[in-house]
């Protein structure tokens, strides 16, 4: 089993969004908020179930969804970082290094 670990970035993508949707709606934010965390604890089990992300090509950099969001992580070892969560529609920008 692997050890799944949020980055910082991570982390304050998740707070950003959150702060973004509780503008309209706190129920709302908690909600998404929730549902992002929620997305990520299958990794520990199933690293390799999300998608290769398009933009890298490799098959250590991968995603699931929530939502509209993509949650983008790296597989090192037995460990999962999960490097950032961003908006479908935004452009991926990480600093990936091998």
């Amino acid at each position: 089993m692997a050890e799944v670990v949020w980055s910082p970035r991570a982390v304050e993508d998740v707070r950003a969004i959150a702060a973004y949707v509780a503008e309209d709606s706190l129920a709302y934010a908690k909600s998404v908020a929730q549902r992002i965390v929620a997305s990520t604890r299958k990794l520990a089990s199933f690293p390799m179930s999300g998608r290769v992300v398009p933009e890298f090509g490799d098959e250590n950099i991968r995603e699931v969804f929530a939502y509209s969001y993509r949650i983008i992580y790296r597989i090192e070892g037995q460990t999962v970082t999960i490097a950032a969560v961003v908006h479908g529609k935004r452009p991926v920008e990480l600093e990936v290094q091998p």
